[in-house]
């Protein structure tokens, strides 16, 4: 693959002459995959700190939030949701964020790491159901030696079409660089997270293109310094204990709306409120602790189709 001048790993230069806001910073209409097969996987939680084995759950119980949740953001966001039945031999397909994503004239299919979720990206009846749009099918499955689970390591500043990806077991640098094509980025920053970490949206979240959401010592001070140059005053740092109920792994949906489990708008500290009220933006919540003893918060369970 040849080397895009436009993906570096520079925080200091990348930071230095951002794109303008020129594109629409949120979502058009809203993806979700139900979790019919839901189970808690072996196989991903060897580098998913965030799950415990020893943990039973409800798939009744995951099923009537995950509902709630798209009757939640077609009522309070307004924005048509277009919800998929689960694969009962895929127990991770409600984090479809991870295996699928779009922009304009594009439906993107990821790289995943494990074979179980490798099965997500082979179902015919949610691709043709894009393709039929008229959009190109863009499978980063098929690049040599790729990993790239899409918007978990990869966090996207729509309006400005830049991108921050977190490199680990889940996505290599040749993912990083097949992503920043296929969103057709215009800036990339590709940097290590953190030991333990796994995807860069459970530690970082770029709202609405004019805030950020951040747990510093998951990415670094330097990836932290390019957010502040960004998108200073408006970047919330938070603490281990936000990290941990997923106060990260949140999205804009709106201009003015964070959206954000209610685990983990009940760990925001008044600061953190603060901040958000600052910058703009109301927290909007779902109870979905079930699904998040997969490893996964609201934002995973989100695909954006623009």
């Amino acid at each position: 693959m040849t080397p895009d001048p436009a993906f570096g790993t520079d925080p200091l230069a990348f930071a230095a002459h951002p794109p303008p806001p020129r594109r629409r910073a949120t979502a058009r209409e809203v993806l979700l995959v139900e979790p019919s097969g839901f189970r808690l996987s072996g196989e991903t939680a060897t580098d998913n700190a965030y799950m415990d084995l020893a943990r039973s759950v409800d798939r009744t119980r995951a099923l009537a939030q995950h509902r709630a949740l798209a009757q939640a953001i077609h009522a309070h966001a307004r924005l048509p949701v277009r919800v998929f039945d689960g694969d009962p031999g895929s127990p991770d397909a409600v984090f479809c964020n991870n295996v699928f994503a779009t922009v304009p004239g594009r439906f993107i299919v990821g790289a995943m790491r494990h074979p179980e979720r490798q099965r997500e990206g082979r179902r015919q009846d949610l691709i043709e159901a894009f393709r039929a749009e008229g959009r190109e099918v863009l499978r980063i499955d098929r690049v040599p030696d790729a990993v790239a689970e899409l918007t978990g390591p990869l966090v996207v500043d729509r309006a400005r079409g830049i991108g921050f990806h977190g490199l680990s077991e889940r996505c290599n640098e040749v993912g990083a660089q097949a992503m920043h094509a296929a969103f057709d980025l215009e800036r990339s920053l590709a940097f290590p997270l953190a030991a333990g970490e796994y995807h860069t949206n459970v530690v970082l979240a770029v709202l609405a293109g004019r805030a950020a959401v951040v747990h510093e010592a998951s990415v670094g001070s330097a990836v932290c310094a390019a957010l502040d140059a960004l998108y200073g005053p408006h970047v919330l740092r938070i603490d281990d204990a936000e990290k941990s109920a997923f106060v990260a792994n949140c999205i804009a949906l709106t201009p003015d709306q964070c959206w954000m489990s209610a685990h983990a708008e009940r760990a925001l500290s008044p600061r953190s409120r603060a901040a958000l009220r600052a910058a703009g933006f109301t927290p909007y919540t779902v109870e979905i602790d079930e699904i998040e003893k997969a490893g996964g918060s609201l934002r995973c369970c989100v695909g954006e189709v623009f």
